[in-house]
């Protein structure tokens, strides 16, 4: 059996950075297991621009970000990759087995990352009625259709759910000539980034039906049309206000969730608003030695984030094996009113700081998060606007915090 230092399971843009990190923390022994062809994640199918602006301080397309990171493994000798690897199970003692061409394999590790993605809900996830023909797909499988593979997926499209896929693909369809009738979005707020609701539907003049959603799918072989309709604060169905629309494509994005098989099946703590693992400070599992970080420990919105946050993951992971890192918790992070979650979830106050992130569940104009120890308010940030869509990142200073609870919400003023 084959010995590493560190197994990083997933090779999107937040493996890559926390294998990076681990390198320059002086962890050599490492392993990358990607179950695709190469390395890089959902990025190598972004061929849009708008990537890299916090990471290198320029405007990058999805697989030129990509090919920066795998650049800069591919020169560290040390970091082993494997590709066409599918993970099957991991033990808490820190074995993996996984698939390959070559085989099956199981090798031990003094650490494990966990950069697993996540993955779109499916038409089956949200029980939309009627027909089931083909032309019915998620936003993300179009994208890879039509950037990876060449294949132009309809010509008259409509997609349901306002995400950032979805939008960016309304966009692309427009591109490549399809005709993009309209986006019908459940909640009254768009879901997706202001910039995106601008560059992709607005400059198109793509409609956007805010508290609409598909009632009915119709069709024989083929989509034929759909049927939208207005919903109520109840999402009830709001009769008298149906639309119909003639189609052949029906796009979904209506939301991902973070992919953790593996972590479920040894009992890690899941966190039931992310369904991500929970995590401490140092992005620590509940089971000792394992970290998460990136899509698969929240969605973010950015994928400088993701690298961000995989680079702490590297880092904490290299001091776990070199025993450098804090083995208890003496403070309990929670949210309060106005927030739908916050990572971490416990940390030490010895850490020094940590960083904060969490999403509100509405959009906010002015108002105020709030971040109260020990029912004390030792913290109070005025923010113009907050969205859902946008995470927000709040680095806080432990010398200030006491033992016990830490608590974050938001108050409108």
């Amino acid at each position: 059996m084959t010995n590493y230092d560190l197994v990083i399971i997933g090779g999107g843009s937040a493996g890559l950075a926390a294998a990076l990190s681990a390198y320059e923390n002086g962890i050599k022994s490492i392993l990358i297991l990607e179950k695709l062809d190469e390395v890089g994640g959902i990025l190598n199918q972004c061929i849009h621009n708008g990537f890299g602006l916090h990471e290198f301080k320029e405007e990058l397309s999805g697989p030129e970000y990509a090919e920066r990171f795998k650049n800069k493994v591919l020169v560290c000798s040390e970091i082993e990759v494997e590709t066409n690897a599918f993970v099957t199970n991991i033990t808490r003692d820190l074995m993996v087995s996984y698939s390959t061409t070559n085989g099956y394999k199981t090798v031990k590790a003094k650490a494990i990352i966990t950069s697993t993605g996540c993955y779109e809900r499916s038409r089956g996830a949200i029980n939309i009625p009627g027909d089931r023909p083909s032309g019915v797909m998620s936003a993300g499988t179009a994208q890879r259709y039509m950037n990876i593979n060449g294949y132009m997926v309809g010509k008259k499209a409509f997609i349901l759910g306002s995400g950032d896929i979805g939008l960016i693909m309304a966009r692309r369809m427009t591109l490549e000539g399809a005709q993009v009738l309209g986006v019908a979005e459940l909640m009254p707020y768009s879901n997706g980034l202001n910039r995106n609701i601008v560059q992709c539907l607005n400059d198109y003049n793509i409609p956007l039906y805010l508290h609409h959603t598909v009632k009915e799918i119709i069709g024989k072989n083929r989509l034929e049309k759909i049927v939208i309709a207005e919903v109520d604060d109840n999402l009830k169905f709001i009769p008298g206000t149906e639309k119909e629309f003639e189609v052949d494509t029906l796009l979904l994005s209506v939301g991902l969730v973070p992919s953790n098989p593996l972590l479920e099946a040894i009992g890690v703590e899941i966190n039931p608003r992310t369904k991500g693992p929970l995590v401490n400070e140092y992005l620590e599992t509940s089971v000792k030695g394992i970290f998460a970080c990136g899509n698969s420990l929240h969605v973010h919105d950015l994928v400088d984030y993701v690298s961000e946050e995989g680079r702490l993951a590297g880092l904490s992971a290299a001091k776990y094996i070199k025993g450098e890192l804090t083995d208890s918790k003496d403070i309990i992070i929670s949210y309060g009113e106005g927030l739908n979650y916050i990572i971490p979830t416990s940390a030490n106050t010895s850490s020094g700081s940590i960083t904060l992130k969490f999403r509100v569940r509405k959009p906010m104009k002015t108002s105020y998060v709030v971040i109260k120890n020990n029912d004390e308010v030792i913290k109070k940030i005025k923010k113009l606007y907050l969205l859902p869509a946008e995470m927000e990142n709040i680095v806080l200073n432990l010398s200030d915090v006491k033992p016990g609870n830490l608590v974050v919400e938001v108050c409108e003023e």
